[in-house]
């Protein structure tokens, strides 16, 4: 790993892949290292009694939200596909392959292309919230959510289809038949979605109370873009073309809802049209100081309150996208995201590392049921949530929510604005971290930014 980058990116994408860990539910793998986890969620399954163990908890809580946790995929399968020297220069290559496989492997149980069932969510929400406990102890039901011909969602069956297409990328040169098993579910699932397009929200109110989507077209240019990478078939790159240019997207962020900023940079590195080329540096522009985006006093992009991290980090990373496919000036850029992320990793006021585990200052008491409980036989109830001690298990490698406006931050455990943490919070950012490590391994980083404070 190169040692002349201002933080260790090679330990944070070793530890961001710790906290993917962390997360998983169902009959844990011999790779997973977390001691304080064990197996959990052994009974869910679907209508029919099929199989849904395994895939990421959502956040803090212990419910499958397969709209962001497919969104989480999607940013970490690119990331790995695009800048697979980045995690074999720091020795997580198969640490990484085994991350993102937990999830696909669900994804692949979630879809049952012979019935044309999708199941988009295990877990109830409302119940899961009204209980804090650890999840192998979880005693509540976890009903199945699910889509079929006549319950419409191509929102977070497009976003999984793309995620198993990520997937399918990733896999390619590491392992061929897992590829296509990958590649030929994306296809059948996105083919479903295609034929019943709408958003989940009436038909999964329970999901969509907690990820309401605004949209579904972008994740169907996202998948078909991703399928015609992986597939050369011409007709996914007019699918794409034809979803983007089907609706008029803000460009506000890029998100688990909104994933049109990814759709702009494949279909410019598929077309090399302009169009989505301005497209993409007008979004980068508007993050980057003098843009429309406001700064906290340190330096941070501060985009909305819940999740300020995930906005600014994941702005990073579709800067780091821009930067690699020649879009806009590269160098500033590069240098933008690197100073999001290295904000992210302590260049701040107060020298504080909103990375769980890295540095010597990070939060204490993460809004996060697993790790807030003490080793069994030990009680986990609502107490250990309004305990003022620090969780007992340093949850690694996690990226909390993040500060407000003027870099105010409060470690607390009942403050799930700011101290959540989130599947979707880490992908963005360590994507981004390992695209910066992709062009410091390749000598062509800038220096890092001087931090604002």
């Amino acid at each position: 790993v190169p040692s002349n980058t201002a933080h260790n990116y090679g330990l944070v994408l070793e530890k961001s892949i710790l906290f993917y860990e962390a997360q998983q539910s169902g009959d844990l793998p011999p790779t997973h290292r977390i001691n304080w986890r064990g197996d959990s969620a052994l009974g869910d399954s679907g209508i029919y009694g099929e199989d849904l163990t395994g895939g990421w908890y959502d956040a803090g809580d212990t419910v499958k939200f397969n709209l962001p946790m497919s969104a989480s995929v999607i940013n970490l399968a690119v990331g790995l596909y695009k800048w697979k020297d980045a995690y074999s220069a720091s020795n997580q290559l198969q640490h990484m392959y085994d991350s993102i496989k937990w999830p696909l492997d669900y994804f692949l149980k979630c879809w049952r292309n012979s019935a044309q069932i999708y199941y988009a969510q295990v877990g109830n929400g409302d119940t899961d919230h009204a209980i804090w406990t650890r999840p192998e102890d979880m005693t509540i039901s976890r009903p199945p959510y699910y889509l079929n011909s006549s319950k419409r969602g191509s929102d977070v069956a497009g976003g999984t289809a793309a995620a198993l297409a990520a997937g399918a990328l990733a896999f390619m040169g590491e392992d061929s038949s897992y590829s296509t098993s990958l590649l030929e579910s994306a296809e059948s699932l996105y083919a479903f979605a295609k034929a019943h397009q709408g958003t989940y929200n009436t038909y999964i109110p329970e999901g969509a109370k907690f990820y309401s989507s605004s949209e579904y077209r972008d994740e169907m240019c996202v998948s078909a873009a991703l399928l015609y990478l992986a597939t050369n078939k011409t007709r996914y790159r007019s699918d794409a073309i034809t979803f983007y240019n089907s609706y008029s997207p803000g460009r506000w962020a890029y998100d688990w809802d909104d994933k049109t900023m990814l759709c702009d940079v494949l279909l410019y590195e598929i077309t090399q049209e302009t169009k989505y080329k301005s497209a993409v540096e007008n979004f980068v522009t508007s993050y980057m100081p003098g843009g429309s985006v406001q700064y906290t006093p340190c330096g941070l992009a501060w985009r909305l309150e819940w999740g300020s991290l995930r906005y600014s980090a994941n702005a990073a990373f579709i800067a780091l996208l821009a930067a690699d496919a020649g879009i806009g000036n590269t160098a500033n850029y590069k240098q933008w995201a690197m100073s999001q992320i290295h904000y992210m990793l302590g260049d701040n006021a107060n020298d504080f590392s909103y990375v769980i585990g890295y540095g010597s200052n990070y939060p204490l008491k993460p809004h996060h049921r697993a790790s807030s409980c003490d080793y069994p036989p030990e009680v986990c109830d609502w107490n250990d949530y309004n305990s003022p001690d620090p969780n007992p298990h340093v949850l690694q490698g996690a990226l909390v929510g993040g500060p407000d406006q003027y870099d105010n931050y409060e470690d607390a455990r009942d403050n799930f604005r700011t101290n959540e943490v989130a599947c979707d919070y880490n992908a963005g950012f360590q994507s981004a971290v390992a695209g910066l490590l992709h062009f410091a391994v390749n000598g062509n980083l800038p220096a890092a930014p001087t931090p604002a404070c």
